[in-house]
């Protein structure tokens, strides 16, 4: 191997490729952005007087990951606020939120998020508990999902939310047993508070947006798909500040933008998502994707599902669920964009999202033929078994979540008793997917969750969280390693049109992390343990946790 000296040579192995043989190699060399050889001592030979070595002592190199389905912005944002991400009880909620209130005296409203049902009582709140501190300045608190929010009665006062309030068509105010509003607002009801909460500047929004890239580089992170580009309810823009970033080159990361469907509208909104696709596309940010929220969430009754929910003795009930969008139109829609070179990125967490998502990607084939498109299907908690095979036939690929696939007291309080036995086995069938052949993709919704693909890895492996110790959610649906890797990495890369990235070969762009063990050494028990020490994006270092 004769060649000119490479920028930078990785040696001392293992290295991870994740190219279709599945090879393994220990030295990889990098010239200006791309990958230019793997294998082992004979690229050492591209090591000249100025190339840059990374010795990996027995830690891992692999290709960098990427999240198929996150809000980096908003999460951004929420770290700069109330963040309430973590906390286990109600006592500990209420406490962050007081002390946040008291240490910012000069907020007029008190907004953040991130509380996780499971710390409250049948997983609600009420706006009594925020009385009791903040009885004075209006709180508005979205949930770990962001499918409902937490709010007080200075809120409620000021939306001017009475027990005469009617449900908005596309969510649920929570009442209590007294028909009066308990300060829980269920998805489009949400909006009723939250559009009256201040808006974030475009300043905010950048900052917001640079505090995430660094959080997520710091896991591995070199691409990502943002799930919502444009309004969504109360939710901020994030477009201006990609679109900023990319200008700069602040943005480091590669990121494909999902532009938000309005579940208000019709086809009449389609040419303003092409002209919007055309004025924000540029750099590392490109936005060829819409975003198409099918349904809500299975906690609160609001995931679409082929039968009904059950009460708490078991019994049916007469709530199927929500469907957003009406599934006759649904498939116009999702035909057009696909003659117009979009991707689909469908929110479908019930058994019904999932198959009126599959539907609409089957009339977009048969109408335009197989085109590149590459619609993915995010979250998929309940797949009905019928459905399954469809996601390889129609080349849609599952986009999961796995830290989501595990006993919590959300799941086995929240969850499984109002699905039922079978319906409950139907969750998050990774190994199922796998075996028919579909193409799995990997993400975290973050903040609704971690961005640590360790820990989601883990999670894909074990089924089972780290840091618990069991017992396993259905076992039967534990995916390997290597099929977890490559989730986070080849396939997400392939959601992402991102072909020169996710695996690490020669002309690949030079997209990679470092980790500080191998994982396959150790017992599977331990994956999660993982950390990332060096980010690089296109032989570029933005992550290092030895500096």
């Amino acid at each position: 191997m004769r060649h000119a000296p490479a920028d930078l040579v990785f040696t001392g192995g293992p290295v991870l490729t994740l190219d279709a043989a599945r090879s393994r190699a220990t030295t990889v060399a990098v010239t200006g952005d791309r990958i230019t050889a793997v294998g082992h001592d004979e690229v050492r030979e591209l090591i000249g007087p100025a190339t840059e070595v990374v010795d990996l002592a027995g830690k891992l190199l692999i290709p960098g990951f990427q999240d198929a389905h996150v809000h980096p912005v908003s999460a951004g944002i929420e770290l700069a606020r109330c963040d309430l991400t973590g906390l286990r009880t109600a006592t500990d909620t209420v406490a962050a939120v007081r002390a946040y209130a008291d240490a910012h005296p000069e907020q007029e409203w008190i907004t953040g998020g991130g509380w996780s049902m499971e710390a409250f009582e049948g997983g609600s709140p009420t706006r009594e508990l925020l009385d009791r501190v903040l009885p004075d300045r209006p709180v508005y608190l979205p949930n770990r999902d962001h499918h409902g929010a937490w709010v007080n009665s200075r809120a409620l006062e000021l939306a001017g939310i009475t027990r005469d309030t009617p449900d908005p068509a596309d969510g649920r105010i929570e009442r209590d047993t007294g028909g009066e509003p308990n300060g829980l607002l269920q998805e489009g009801a949400m909006d009723l508070v939250g559009r009256l909460t201040p808006r974030s500047t475009p300043a905010e929004r950048l900052a917001a947006l640079l505090r995430a890239q660094a959080h997520l580089h710091a896991y591995g992170i070199t691409a990502w798909q943002d799930a919502i580009i444009g309004g969504f309810g109360s939710m901020d823009d994030p477009a201006d500040a990609y679109v900023a970033a990319a200008r700069d080159g602040s943005l480091t990361a590669r990121v494909v933008g999902a532009l938000w469907w309005d579940r208000e509208r019709g086809a009449e909104q389609i040419p303003e998502l092409v002209e919007r696709r055309r004025e924000l596309s540029g750099g590392r940010f490109r936005a060829g994707a819409v975003k198409i929220m099918l349904d809500g969430v299975a906690e609160t009754g609001t995931a679409a599902l082929l039968g009904p929910y059950l009460d708490s003795c078991g019994c049916a009930t007469a709530n199927t669920g929500t469907s957003f969008v009406d599934p006759a139109e649904l498939r116009s829609y999702v035909t057009e964009l696909d003659a117009l070179g979009f991707q689909a990125h469908f929110h479908a967490l019930g058994d019904r999202a999932v198959r009126e998502a599959l539907d609409a990607v089957q009339a977009a084939r048969e109408k335009n033929g197989w085109t590149d498109t590459r619609p993915h299907l995010a979250h998929l908690q309940i797949v009905h078994p019928d459905d399954i095979d469809r996601f390889r036939a129609l080349g849609a690929t599952a986009n999961i979540q796995p830290l989501w696939a595990s006993h919590e007291p959300q799941m086995d309080e929240l969850t499984i008793p109002f699905l039922g036995a079978e319906r409950a086995g139907w969750q998050y069938p990774f190994a199922a997917l796998l075996r028919s052949g579909a193409t799995v993709a990997a993400g975290s919704d973050w903040p609704v969750s971690s961005p640590d693909p360790m820990q989601g890895i883990h999670t894909a492996v074990n089924r089972i969280a780290p840091g618990e110790k069991g017992p396993v959610f259905l076992p039967e649906q534990r995916i390997g390693l290597t099929a977890a890797f490559a989730a986070y990495t080849s396939g997400t890369a392939y959601v992402n049109h991102l072909d020169d990235t996710g695996s690490i070969r020669a002309g690949a762009l030079a997209d990679l992390a470092v980790l500080d063990r191998d994982p396959y050494a150790g017992p599977a028990q331990e994956i999660g343990e993982t950390r990332v020490l060096a980010t690089y994006v296109g032989g570029r270092r933005v992550h290092d946790a030895t500096s």
